[in-house]
């Protein structure tokens, strides 16, 4: 395990906030539930707060404890490294998740942050379906739980994104479970928690429900009551194959056969619906909640991901997924009050990152932005080195906005280290679209505070990160030219909604700067645990 590096990650930080908590607190919560809302921009809560009824999204707002001014503190803002960073209190720096995927040096190739060949799906053939969460080097606050109860507190982790459901449940979860579609449309796990399917998820999956999702998908309220948003089957959407236009409404069982079967329920709002409903199944069928060992109930709710990915922030798909998911989350939180009671669980609400605007459609309102060409800047700069070392090679990989150099290269052409990361940096600081660049030997040997550095530096792992780190311009990016993308540091994709309610949390809100690695120690603190050296900040209350 590496051993973690200290990095300033706020100066606000250590700031007490003896805010958070309100009385009551000082018995612990029989359940915790938490709720990663993918891809939602933080201005989601205002935008669409006129077609928000009383019960979701408000009732969290008006009786739970809203932090306003909460961002992402590391690059990239991809949702492993965000649910990771949520759920062990530290950054990629230390808990080792550097994105969805990364290059890895010795086996010379990309690497899946989760999957695992030592290990097999549970519930489906399907070789890629193995997964597990070893390359996560630290604990979460669900594995600090377990230890402290003596494995009697449980975590089940739920998410239709492999990813999101396996680094969210951490190394000792009770069960991780993710969607798998295409002909099957079922939850599924991995031989790494269990062996067979508990009988409650195979019950789930034999009713066949996935079938009572894939349905007709139109707007909730008429559709020209959405002036939230930018015109229907808009230029800058891709929609779904099998469907000329981008526009409402989209019959998803005429679709799913050209759209991968049933995973084309990831894309739509009714996939958030089917893992709530399946979350609240966990509830019942591991009895969680009910005894003194407190629970863990992690939930991340994907389609609101897939849905921005597709269509953009400005679509009416992604104003009519959060309309729905807001009707969603009041259902789901009348169920826990009605079946826990309010006293006996705590929930918080956050997303893994935000999303940028269309760089196309910023264009056309007269915004710059643009997108980055990765194969011209890799052929431009292994070029560069060939004037400059007769060898290109010298770049062994360019990819999630690192190089990566080729040291047995170097060591045979007797090349400075420091000489050739200095010149690849003086190379990409004046590529045209690149804001920001640093090299390793500047993340190892000085300490940044503020800014894009610092966000790199907490993005940085000395073992597997590359040797030099450069970010893009705003609103410059590395993606199809329809839908949105994120991964940056600038605020559309750090600016992030949290929300803590329910047991112990007196109503309130706070401007004050919080991030991510805060809510595990403020969960720790919450539940009386131990706090593991990883932990980075303070916890959000006294």
């Amino acid at each position: 395990m590496l051993k973690p590096k200290f990095h300033l990650f706020f100066m606000l930080s250590c700031l007490p906030m003896a805010f958070l908590f309100g009385q009551g607190s000082a018995e612990k919560p029989k359940l915790v539930v938490g709720i990663v809302v993918d891809q939602m921009r933080y201005d989601y809560l205002s935008r669409y707060a006129g077609k928000y009824s009383e019960n979701g999204f408000k009732k969290l707002l008006t009786e739970g404890f809203f932090f306003e001014n909460h961002n992402l503190n590391y690059v990239p803002t991809n949702t492993a490294p965000g649910h990771a960073s949520i759920y062990t209190g530290t950054t990629p720096s230390v808990h080792g998740i550097l994105g969805n995927s990364w290059y890895d040096k010795t086996k010379k190739r990309a690497i899946s942050c989760v999957y695992d060949a030592t290990e097999e799906p549970v519930g489906v053939g399907i070789n890629s379906e193995k997964k597990s969460p070893r390359k996560l080097l630290v604990n979460t606050i669900g594995d600090l739980n377990r230890s402290a109860t003596q494995l009697k507190g449980k975590t089940i982790s739920i998410a239709l994104k492999d990813r999101a459901a396996v680094l969210s449940g951490g190394l000792t979860a009770n069960a991780a479970y993710w969607f798998s579609g295409k002909d099957l449309g079922q939850w599924i796990s991995s031989s790494y928690y269990i062996d067979t399917l508990p009988q409650w998820v195979r019950s789930f999956n034999e009713t066949d429900a996935v079938n009572d999702y894939t349905k007709e998908w139109t707007t909730f309220y008429d559709i020209d009551l959405y002036f939230e948003s930018d015109t229907d089957n808009d230029i800058n959407e891709r929609g779904f194959r099998g469907k000329e236009t981008s526009d409402f409404p989209y019959d998803l069982n005429a679709l799913k056969a050209e759209n991968g079967g049933f995973d084309i329920l990831k894309s739509t709002p009714f996939g958030n619906s089917y893992t709530l409903d399946f979350a609240l199944k966990a509830i019942e069928g591991e009895d969680l909640g009910s005894d003194a060992d407190t629970d863990f109930l992690l939930i991340s709710l994907s389609s609101t991901d897939y849905i921005g990915h597709n269509f953009g922030v400005d679509s009416k798909e992604v104003e009519d997924a959060y309309v729905r998911l807001d009707k969603d989350l009041a259902g789901f939180l009348e169920t826990l009050d009605n079946e826990l009671g309010k006293e006996n669980y705590t929930l918080f609400l956050t997303s893994d990152h935000g999303a940028s605007k269309n760089s196309n459609h910023l264009n056309e309102k007269g915004i710059a932005a643009g997108y980055f060409k990765e194969g011209t800047f890799k052929n431009d700069l292994k070029g560069h080195m060939f004037q400059l070392y007769k060898e290109a090679n010298v770049i062994e990989n360019i990819s999630d906005n690192q190089v990566f150099l080729d040291t047995t290269i170097l060591a045979n052409l007797n090349l400075e280290y420091s000489e050739v990361t200095a010149a690849v940096k003086d190379f990409i600081l004046k590529y045209p679209q690149i804001t920001e660049a640093l090299t390793r030997l500047e993340l190892l040997n000085e300490t940044f505070t503020e800014g894009l550095p610092l966000m790199i530096q907490n993005g940085f792992n000395e073992n597997r990160s590359g040797d030099l780190f450069y970010l893009l311009e705003p609103n410059i990016v590395v993606y199809a030219k329809q839908g949105s993308s994120h991964g940056s540091g600038y605020e559309f994709d750090t600016h992030i909604p949290l929300i803590f309610y329910g047991k112990g949390i007196k109503k309130g809100r706070s401007s004050m700067p919080t991030n991510s690695t805060m809510i595990a120690p403020t969960l720790s603190k919450l539940l009386n645990l131990p706090n593991p050296e990883h932990f980075k900040s303070s916890p959000l209350f006294n």
